[in-house]
């Protein structure tokens, strides 16, 4: 279907490969499984996509805590040297 969107500029790339993602992820899942319900195969790509939203959303929490620590050992360090 086509879904009638306003959107700036600046988004119509992204969204565009959203879609294609979302098309592709579509066509894997209904080829891999005997899905007969579209609406079955749609919510089986929403939770694939999200699950792997979540999973580079922790990923960078995990790689912020690791700056924050860093740079706290190095505010550390800095201080000890001052004075």
């Amino acid at each position: 279907r086509v879904y009638p969107l306003t959107i700036k500029d600046h988004q119509e790339s992204a969204l565009r490969k959203s879609a294609k993602r979302i098309e592709a992820t579509v066509k894997k899942l209904e080829e891999s499984y005997a899905v007969q319900d579209k609406q079955d195969v749609l919510a089986m790509c929403a939770l694939q996509l999200a699950s792997r939203l979540e999973k580079v959303q922790l990923d960078q929490m995990v790689n912020g805590n690791e700056v924050a620590e860093q740079i706290d050992k190095l505010t550390e360090k800095i201080q000890q040297a001052i004075g």
